[in-house]
């Protein structure tokens, strides 16, 4: 799987993560609850297959769903490093 791809997905599943988060707060969650734990179930059998040949990026993939805020956190802070050593190269 290409550089790009992976970025992508774990995007894809920090945005679900923190909708999950975020619909857990709400009254009307139960109503959603056996959907998000079919999505949990899915997302579980999707990271266990990549385990099997990347099992670093299947533990960003978790982290990404388990705690969407703190791996939004990492990328962020990655990507602040990545700019400022590309500033001082210039």
């Amino acid at each position: 799987m290409d550089a790009d791809l992976k970025t992508l997905l774990v995007e894809f599943v920090e945005k679900v993560g923190l909708l999950k988060k975020d619909m857990k707060q709400k009254p009307e969650f139960e109503r959603y609850e056996a959907r998000f734990l079919r999505i949990e179930q899915k997302f579980s059998s999707l990271a266990e297959s990549i385990a099997t040949n990347d099992p670093e990026y299947a533990k960003l993939l978790r982290r990404a769903w388990q705690m969407p805020g703190i791996s939004l956190a990492f990328r962020n802070a990655e990507h602040q490093k990545k700019l400022k050593s590309e500033r001082t190269e210039d």
